[in-house]
């Protein structure tokens, strides 16, 4: 379970620290999460699963950018103030998934030898809605992530990663956990509706 490959390892490791740090509303999760989705790009490039190759990409990208969006939405304890969608908001997020996953993963289909397209494109465009709303603070983000989780759990341990399934097996578990946490501050006021 623990793996040979001293890459994965490293970034399962430094995927546990940040989740847990976004789940304590921490605005440090940032530089560990840089860190790993550059390390799991390469480790997805090496197993052709192409959706998440660009999907790390991405998350650096997005990484940066919530760093920065959070910097200046902190409370006094220097924790991210968090808020919520509305229900347009929701449903075109929705929409944006169903038309992403369908259009990356024909193309993955199509086009490359990429194991499991359409699998791995569910996987890659439910991740970036979630990041997309985990960097704009929204409550929802961790709804969405543990979607995600539970179907990279059965994609990776297909594809015989199986560090990357077990610490997606945390990563369920956490998000859960972060929604909760959440979920409560916001009740507390320690966050606003947008």
């Amino acid at each position: 379970m623990i793996g040979e490959r001293p890459v994965e390892i490293a970034a399962f490791f430094l995927g546990l620290a940040n989740i847990i740090l976004l789940v304590r509303r921490s605005i440090w999760n940032y530089p560990f999460g840089i860190v790993m989705v550059s390390l799991y790009g390469w480790i997805f490039y090496g197993e052709k699963l192409y959706s998440d190759v660009l999907l790390q990409i991405f998350f650096f990208v997005v990484q940066i950018y919530g760093w920065a969006h959070w910097m200046g939405r902190r409370d006094e304890a220097g924790r991210v103030i968090v808020t919520a969608l509305g229900g347009r908001a929701a449903l075109a997020y929705a929409l944006a998934a169903l038309a992403g996953v369908a259009a990356l993963g024909g193309f993955m289909a199509t086009y490359t030898d990429a194991s499991f397209p359409f699998w791995d494109a569910s996987v890659a465009v439910l991740s970036v809605i979630a990041q997309i709303l985990l960097a704009r603070r929204r409550l929802e983000n961790w709804l969405v992530w543990v979607g995600v989780d539970a179907l990279a759990i059965g994609l990776y341990w297909t594809k015989g990663l199986y560090p990357t399934a077990a610490l997606y097996t945390l990563f369920l578990v956490i998000a859960a956990i972060g929604y909760v946490n959440w979920r409560r501050a916001f009740a507390r006021g320690e966050a606003i509706e947008e």
